[in-house]
This record gives structure tokens, sequence and C-alpha cells, in this order.
């Protein structure tokens, strides 16, 4: 588990700034926390030597680029052995069609989510691809009507 990072209410703002807008400048930024150009600079660095803040990024809507169609699938490995683990983790890493993987406890081993253009495309990916992972076992697709809620913002 990570060292958790002690911040200050300057830094708590410059988070939450930083979480809604990743281009905004270090002089709008210092406005908006009331602090200085050069202090919200120095702290900005001092976070990211910490690992608290990674790079910045933009989201993209995967609806508007053709990928309607979101999946939670539920894995089951057939071994739990080190090597099996690493072999399924960087597969998962090569895959740009799976957004996110959990490590689970319980009934299955691994929580992916993935996005597919259509069901096809999925079934696609499914049988040809992940299904023929030698570390898979099973599968289970849950397929999203609808996104209710989607942020990447944590709660500072």
């Amino acid at each position: 588990m990570s060292e958790i990072v002690q911040i200050d209410a300057i830094d708590r703002r410059i988070l939450a700034e930083l979480q809604a807008d990743a281009a905004i400048s270090h002089a709008d930024l210092a406005q908006r926390v009331g602090s200085s150009s050069a202090s919200v600079w120095r702290r900005i660095r001092a976070m990211e030597s910490a690992g608290l803040l990674n790079g910045a990024i933009r989201t993209v809507d995967a609806a508007r680029l053709g990928y309607g169609v979101n999946v939670i699938c539920n894995i089951r490995v057939r071994s739990h052995s080190a090597e099996d683990r690493a072999s399924f983790e960087s597969f998962v890493r090569s895959r740009p069609e799976i957004l996110e993987c959990f490590s689970m406890s319980g009934e299955w081993d691994y929580l992916l989510r993935v996005v597919a253009r259509d069901v096809a495309d999925y079934e696609a990916f499914l049988m040809r691809t992940l299904l023929n992972h030698p570390s898979v076992a099973t599968a289970s697709s849950h397929f999203a009507l609808s996104l209710t809620k989607h942020v990447t913002a944590l709660p500072v």
C-alpha cells in the first residue's frame, strides 16, 4: 500500500482545481486558490515528487469515437501462480479496449471494464482474444445499458 501524503488546505484546493481543469495556467490556479504562482508551482512539483500528482490528461467521449458499448467482465483464472498472474496482467495492460482492471476478492479473480463499438465487436474480442489467453478459465460479461455517473476527480 502506498504511503499517505500529508497535504494542507491550499494543496487540497490546488488538487480540486487541477482535477477539474488540468490545463489551467499556474497564474489562474494561483488566483483561484489564493496563493502566488511561484508557490503553486513549488507545491505542484512537491506533489508530483511525492507521487500524489500524476500526468495531466484530457478525457475523451467514447461514444463520439464510436465506442458505444461498455462491458463489465468478470474473469476467473486457471491458476493463481505469480507467473500466470503476471502474464494475464501484462496482457491486460497491452489491450487498449480494456480501460480498467481490478484484482478482486471473492468469487471472481479480476473485474475488467471494456469498451467496444458494438456487441459484435465485443464478442470478437471475447471469443478470439480474451478467452484464448492461457490464464483465463472463464468470463462473465455484463453490458451497461446507460452511464449514470462517471467521474475521475477524487474527493479532496
